[in-house]
């Protein structure tokens, strides 16, 4: 088994952009990173997706990295704070349905936040219609079809690192492309919740 080079060389060609020190930078911590989440959020799915988010974070903060600190630290604070965002939201989450439950048993009125919804889906699958081809197939495997970047990878015979790339770049691209800051909030919640 070929070892790893050191923490602080990776980070170091990180920060030049390197994806190779981005593929073994994954391949040394996403299992430890997938361990110790699906301790605190006991699902598979929710966990691949927070793995997936703290590799982007790293990715786009790159030029940012440190090498005197740690970078296994670093990267289990993110992680950690991932997971305490999650928690919020689906505290939030629960309240929303919650709220729009007994609503909806009051009245068979079509409410403003259902006409929001509907409009912010018909916005997302315009904005996703402008996305470079790959991307989007990428984005609406992992969004909407839930699949792992791993399976993703595997499908299409890319890097882990580059899938979670096209699926930053796709985001990127969907928040530069929102006018109102109601409808970025509404989009959020049907890409990741719904």
């Amino acid at each position: 088994m070929k070892l790893l080079p050191p923490d602080n060389e990776l980070i170091e060609n990180l920060r030049k952009g390197d994806v190779e020190a981005f593929d073994l930078v994954y391949k040394k911590y996403a299992q430890k990173l997938y361990a110790f989440s699906l301790k605190y959020l006991k699902s598979v799915e929710e966990t691949e997706e927070l793995v997936q988010s703290v590799f982007l974070k790293v990715w786009e903060n790159q030029q940012n990295l440190k090498t005197e600190t740690s970078f296994k630290s670093y990267l289990f604070t993110i992680a950690y704070n991932e997971i305490c965002n999650l928690f919020r939201r689906r505290k939030y989450q629960q309240k929303f349905i919650s709220r729009t439950t007994t609503e909806n048993q009051k009245t068979f009125e079509v409410t403003e936040d259902q006409i929001d919804y509907k409009f912010v889906l018909q916005q997302v699958e315009m904005i996703l219609a402008r996305l470079p081809e790959k991307q989007k197939i990428i984005f609406i495997k992992s969004r909407i079809e839930g699949k792992s970047t791993k399976e993703i990878a595997s499908e299409h015979g890319l890097s882990p690192g580059t899938v979670d790339n096209y699926i930053s770049e796709a985001l990127k691209f969907i928040r530069a492309n929102l006018k109102d800051e109601h409808l970025a909030v509404l989009l959020f919640l049907s890409l990741f919740f719904f």
